[in-house]
């Protein structure tokens, strides 16, 4: 249903730059659950942790962890672009899921997650303060190929998606 609802929103808003379904599963909604395995690889228990997805566009990653965590995360997407808000408040009611939209941008936000994440935001040296302001806990920047030097990360290597994901944990 959610590939359905991006497909038929796309024709107008072009909230992708992907058409074709295969691609448009491996690369967002694949992609945002390898969220899932960094994660489980840090060793992070998820149950009860407030996740906010900042600069989310089209839902991912949030939405598709929101599909895979059900109730074990409170999910908040953070979006500024007000026909992508749209379409997320939409899709949260096509998909039947309970989470919140934030239609500001993210320096605007004057809350805390215990778990920030987000994906093709930016350079991660303007990306990491960003979201050091936005987290109780942990910070996840989803960087594709390209791996950070002087950052813990988690290395995604599955048949169809190979990637890194910085993993900065907060000592305060």
């Amino acid at each position: 249903m959610y590939l359905e609802e991006l497909k038929r929103w796309n024709r107008v808003h072009n909230l992708t730059a992907i058409r074709n379904d295969k691609e448009i599963v491996k690369r967002h909604f694949l992609d945002s659950i390898t969220v899932s395995l960094c994660l489980e690889e840090k060793g992070v228990k998820v149950d009860g942790l407030s996740l906010c997805d900042v600069g989310s566009g089209a839902g991912f990653p949030g939405v598709p962890l929101k599909i895979y965590y059900k109730d074990r995360i409170e999910l908040t997407l953070i979006e500024a672009v007000a026909k992508k808000c749209s379409f997320l408040e939409t899709l949260k009611l096509k998909l039947g899921l309970s989470y919140r939209v934030i239609c500001k941008e993210a320096q605007k936000v004057k809350e805390n997650f215990d778990l920030v994440v987000c994906r093709a935001l930016g350079p991660s040296e303007e990306v990491i303060p960003l979201m050091e302001g936005l987290s109780k806990r942990y910070i996840l920047v989803m960087k594709g190929s390209e791996v950070q030097p002087g950052y813990d990360y988690c290395r995604i290597q599955l048949p169809d998606v190979k990637s890194y994901i910085l993993f900065l944990a907060k000592t305060k």
